[in-house]
């Protein structure tokens, strides 16, 4: 669940390559065809480390050719500064007046205590908090450790570019958005959600290794699968974290294909593969999508 589900929200905090990996015959990149212009998907990872290099020859084509980058976020927004998105995601994540963090583990609360002490987080510090909040901390906090970092992802720098050459960009959603499809579980769903997530982290490094792997090697069938067998594991988070919004992404989408310039959009990778995934509802509405 860690790695896997965090894929679609490390973003929040939401594409790697491999040195030399321009020469692999695809990538998580389509091209959908409108009436005048053309769209292009690219499956991002959100996150890198130094050294997992930049985007594939072929995301390179499509941000030169498109006129406007879209992204999950408007990283260009002042909303999406590091310092006012955790502020954003502090108050998204506080728990009703009356209840606690202890309150909510019951009586799971010290093991749990124990567990995230070993990654350096302080659950008394934190008592306010939603469960879906400490395991997010935690994912970032592991995921730290292991040199990943925001500001070397994909997004950042595709942003940061587009800003330099003048290019618009465009959030299919807000912060706000995104955190509601967490703090919307039931509080023992969130519970459960934290203890997977201390349960899996034990295996962060082969996940991450996993996860990177099917993206560098342009492997749709092995994301869908990681995919399915996440959330066959975890089905109540399924709909609001996939089909959910990839539907109110399609329908932006589909007035974007209206358009006469041609745009470039980033998401999660894992928004791009399996059933119901952007690229299926945009074939299921009758549009030719093509693997790059």
């Amino acid at each position: 669940m860690t790695i896997r589900v965090s894929a679609l929200l490390i973003g929040l905090l939401t594409t790697l390559a491999a040195p030399g990996s321009q020469a692999r015959a695809q990538h998580v990149l389509w091209t959908v065809e409108g009436q005048r212009n053309t769209i292009y998907l690219l499956g991002s990872i959100h996150v890198l480390r130094p050294g997992d290099g930049g985007l594939p020859l072929a995301a390179e084509r499509a941000y030169d050719d498109a006129e406007q980058l879209v992204m999950e976020i408007d990283l260009d927004d002042a909303a999406a500064d590091p310092s006012a998105m955790l502020a954003t995601m502090q108050q998204a994540a506080l728990l009703p007046d009356g209840k606690t963090l202890r309150g909510v583990l019951g009586s799971d609360y010290d093991s749990i205590r124990e567990r995230t002490g070993q990654s350096g987080l302080d659950l008394a510090m934190l008592d306010r908090f939603a469960p879906w909040f400490v395991a997010t901390l935690l994912l970032q906090m592991e995921l730290a450790k292991r040199g990943f970092a925001p500001e070397l992802g994909i997004e950042a720098r595709l942003a940061s570019r587009a800003i330099d050459d003048g290019k618009p960009i465009r959030g299919l959603e807000t912060a706000e958005q995104q955190f509601a499809v967490l703090g919307g579980m039931p509080l023992e769903e969130q519970k459960r959600f934290l203890l997977m997530t201390l349960e899996e982290s034990t295996q962060l490094d082969a996940q991450v290794d996993e996860l990177v792997g099917a993206w560098q090697a342009g492997d749709t069938d092995a994301l869908a699968r990681m995919l399915s067998d996440e959330f066959d594991a975890f089905p109540e988070l399924y709909r609001p974290l996939t089909e959910d919004r990839n539907r109110a992404w399609v329908e932006q989408l589909d007035d974007l294909l209206d358009d006469r310039d041609d745009y470039l959009v980033v998401v999660g990778a894992l928004h791009l593969v399996g059933r119901n995934s952007v690229v299926d509802l945009l074939r299921q509405r009758g549009y030719t999508v093509t693997r790059q």
